[in-house]
């Protein structure tokens, strides 16, 4: 396998683009004229101070973030965000709505349920294959925020719109889809997005919080995960994972020079259609396992065979030929089995298109 050239359909850490992994290649062990690596640079340096700030700032740029929102970058992931929303938001009324369409909003409910009441909008499901219908959610008008998940990594379902809270501040984790498609950040109160699955390395996460939300944090919460001191100290109170930062900036500038946001979504879109449409074409051969309307463009879960349920043997070996052909990370995860395609900003047509040509191969060598 090593003579291939490796294709990465992981979900996280996931693949970065090769653009990118080379200009950092190039600086890790001299950046510009400092003399010294990014890792050997105290975060207090002009140096640092000036990727944090450009960092920062093209958050700001991509998403067109207003003026009344901070971008703050801290450590914990995902999960670290899971307790920090409920800790800074939580106080303003004591309980919040969490809107669970998969397992990372079931785990963000669980964890938050720590702190206050939380309210399920809809009862609680083991299969997760779409988003229940509006006019089924159970809202409260005394919510300190709504929360959810607007794309599910693990069941591939992803939020076609912005939820109207009618007011009450909305919650986002866009871990998984931040920079795929274009949105309105004023509709939202908090967004949070781990790095590793769509925008840079594991070990840095970008909040966006709008500012009237800032300053009431439990007494409980700790410094680390306080949004108020971090905004106030410009992400710099601790230290920071300083070489996350710095590669998770040059995706930022990789991300324009492409084209912003706006080239991501369109491509993210020919991606995901070109491989749903095979899937919906094998004759049952590969199912889908949402429902169209909701089916993630960065995540596509399917499995092999087994009538839609998945032949574990078929699985086996399609995953052991997509190895041999140089496709990697594409077995589905623990929880749901089968099969998972992540095709991140990073993951190109091209590269696509080869899955693609795999599963035509296998399929037509294994069909009865």
């Amino acid at each position: 396998m090593s003579d291939k050239k490796i294709i990465n359909f992981g979900a996280g850490p996931a693949k970065l683009p090769e653009e990118v992994l080379l200009e950092v290649q190039k600086e890790t062990v001299h950046y510009g004229t400092s003399g010294i690596s990014v890792m050997e640079m105290s975060h207090r340096s002009a140096d640092y101070s000036n990727i944090n700030d450009r960092a920062l700032q093209a958050v700001r740029d991509l998403l067109n973030v207003p003026s009344n929102y901070k971008v703050i970058f801290l450590q914990g992931g995902g999960t670290g965000q899971f307790a920090a929303v409920a800790l800074n938001l939580m106080g303003r009324t004591g309980s919040a709505d969490y809107i669970v369409t998969g397992s990372w909003s079931a785990k963000a409910a669980k964890e938050a349920a720590k702190y206050g009441k939380v309210n399920l909008v809809f009862p609680k499901t083991d299969k997760y294959t779409d988003i229940p219908p509006k006019s089924s959610w159970n809202l409260s008008s005394e919510a300190s925020y709504v929360y959810y998940c607007d794309n599910e990594t693990v069941h591939g379902i992803e939020f076609p719109d912005i939820p109207d809270t009618k007011g009450v501040p909305l919650v986002a984790d866009m871990s998984s889809n931040i920079m795929s498609r274009k949105f309105d950040v004023s509709k939202f109160g908090v967004i949070f997005a781990g790095a590793q699955k769509n925008i840079g390395p594991s070990g840095i996460t970008v909040v966006i919080i709008r500012e009237d939300l800032l300053g009431s944090p439990l007494a409980i919460c700790p410094i680390v995960l306080d949004y108020t001191i971090n905004a106030k100290d410009n992400s710099l109170h601790n230290t920071p994972p300083t070489f996350a930062v710095y590669v998770m900036w040059r995706v930022f500038e990789w991300i324009k020079r492409k084209g912003g946001v706006e080239a991501m979504e369109n491509a993210a879109q020919k991606k995901s259609k070109l491989l749903y449409d095979f899937i919906d074409s094998s004759n049952g051969f590969y199912t889908s396992t949402v429902k169209p309307a909701f089916r993630s463009r960065m995540n596509v879960p399917f499995r092999i065979g087994g009538n839609g349920a998945g032949d574990e043997s078929l699985e086996a070996a399609f995953l052991k030929g997509a190895v041999a052909s140089g496709m990697i990370q594409l077995k589905g995860h623990r929880l749901v089995g089968g099969i998972r395609a992540s095709l991140y900003n990073a993951v190109t047509l091209e590269e696509t298109e080869a899955l693609i040509k795999y599963m035509k191969t296998f399929l037509d060598q294994n069909k009865k």
